[in-house]
């Protein structure tokens, strides 16, 4: 009785057709991850730049710029993506809140939308940028690349997100998070120890006086 039983040493052909197969589901798992990442800051973006009040904008932002930038961080370390074409595919027109999203921005951050900035740390020139043009360009970027994914052109979308955040809006955001930390750390250490230690005393009075109305 003969044996049909084959292994992938075997079938050399099968073995590299597995690994090829592996490769291409972990391509796809890394795509919905940046795609779900970006997708996230893309929603939140307009929702802060919609909705938030001007106390509560720098923070928010800065909460989304940071996530955003972990994930172009994710990119940038990963093996160099590949487009499929020399010439990438037209993925349609920008989307038409963009505009919208850039004044919606300038508007809710006022007199902070203007910022300086070191463009290249090794050839250090000072540069003058406004947070909502640089906000609204990540933004931008962004989308092509979800154009690409929901078209289903997986590596064209990874590609994109890869070069346009080396070449883009990695700097982009490392810029705009800078601006927005330091008008947290101002906010936050800009207070006199008396003032402080004045609002301690407010904050610990009005607790006991809740406490005695509450009990």
């Amino acid at each position: 009785m003969s044996d049909d039983s084959t292994t992938t040493e075997q079938l050399p052909g099968l073995a590299a057709l597995e690994a090829l197969i592996a490769v291409e589901t972990e391509t796809v798992r890394f795509a919905d991850d940046i795609a779900a990442s970006v997708r996230s800051f893309l929603d939140g973006l307009r929702v802060v730049a919609a909705q938030a009040s001007g106390g509560q904008a720098v923070s928010l932002l800065l909460l989304q710029i940071s996530q955003i930038a972990l994930t172009g961080a994710r990119l940038g370390v990963h093996r160099d993506f590949a487009p499929r074409d020399e010439y990438q595919p037209d993925d349609g027109p920008d989307p038409d809140d963009i505009d919208e999203l850039r004044l919606q921005l300038a508007n809710l951050l006022g007199q902070l939308d203007t910022y300086s900035y070191v463009f290249d740390p090794y050839a250090p020139e000072v540069v003058e940028g406004l947070l909502s043009d640089d906000l609204t360009s990540i933004a931008a970027d962004l989308a092509v690349g979800v154009r690409h994914y929901e078209a289903g052109d997986v590596e064209e979308a990874l590609w994109w997100w890869q070069f346009s955040y080396v070449s883009s809006w990695g700097a982009l955001a490392g810029s705009a998070m800078k601006a927005l930390l330091s008008v947290v750390a101002h906010d936050r250490l800009d207070v006199d120890l008396d003032t402080t230690q004045e609002l301690a005393l407010v904050e610990a009075a009005s607790a006991v006086l809740d406490s005695a109305e509450n009990g």
